[in-house]
């Protein structure tokens, strides 16, 4: 049975940011079924919101990037819960455009299956394990997530870990915590990121916090 059409819930032309090394293009897919308190996309979770454009048109737009852009980020919302994204992924890079996806790990094995289509995946870890199912709204999401970092460090595609950090989400204690586990599962790569509220200013992140991590020689970098 075909899969429904890519539903496209908005597109950046150009980031130096959300694929590391590379001038990239966002697709940024609509749908996701967790409810993260600190979502950045709000309208992104509804899987069915009016679509911003067509898979047709972002495909006529990347045909007149080829040669300006390295690659394509699918994001989201959470874009493994389309079924059409194999069938995308492989689109792009036909094109000739290396692949990027973010994604929170929720569908493991769909995950496991486009691996060796990427070349770089951004996988959120979206809190200490622990209290992972009250970060998200949905119980059982750690297991799911650790699923999903086991298949990317045992597939050698490039990545790395993000994880949002607040302090009424969980305390610096616990976010180093969470940085000295990641290390000992093998990752070599870990963002944490300032959580963004509107109207308030960004908290600084505890950096010694993360002192544990790097010494275990993981790559910290603070957003």
């Amino acid at each position: 049975m075909t899969p429904a059409p890519l539903r496209v819930g908005g597109l950046q032309p150009l980031t130096t940011i959300d694929f590391p090394g590379r001038l990239a293009a966002v697709v940024f897919l609509q749908g996701c079924p967790w409810r993260c308190g600190d979502c950045h996309n709000p309208g992104l979770l509804a899987a069915d919101a009016p679509t911003s454009a067509t898979w047709d048109q972002v495909l006529a737009f990347l045909e007149r990037r080829r040669g300006l852009l390295d690659g394509v980020v699918f994001s989201g919302g959470e874009p493994t819960l389309q079924a059409a994204l194999p069938d995308a992924l492989a689109a792009v890079r036909a094109m000739g455009f290396q692949v990027g996806l973010h994604t929170a790990g929720m569908y493991p094995e769909r995950l496991a299956a486009l691996l060796p289509s990427l070349d770089w995946v951004g996988l959120d870890v979206k809190a200490p394990w622990e209290c992972y199912d009250r970060v998200t709204g949905v119980p059982g999401s750690a297991a799911k997530a650790r699923a999903s970092l086991a298949h990317v460090l045992a597939s050698g595609v490039a990545h790395e870990c993000r994880t949002t950090w607040h302090a009424g989400l969980f305390d610096a204690q616990a976010l180093g915590a969470l940085g000295e586990a990641l290390a000992s599962l093998g990752v070599i790569r870990w963002a944490v990121q300032r959580c963004r509220v509107a109207g308030r200013p960004l908290e600084a992140v505890p950096v010694q916090a993360l002192d544990g991590a790097r010494a275990k020689r993981v790559d910290v970098v603070v957003r």
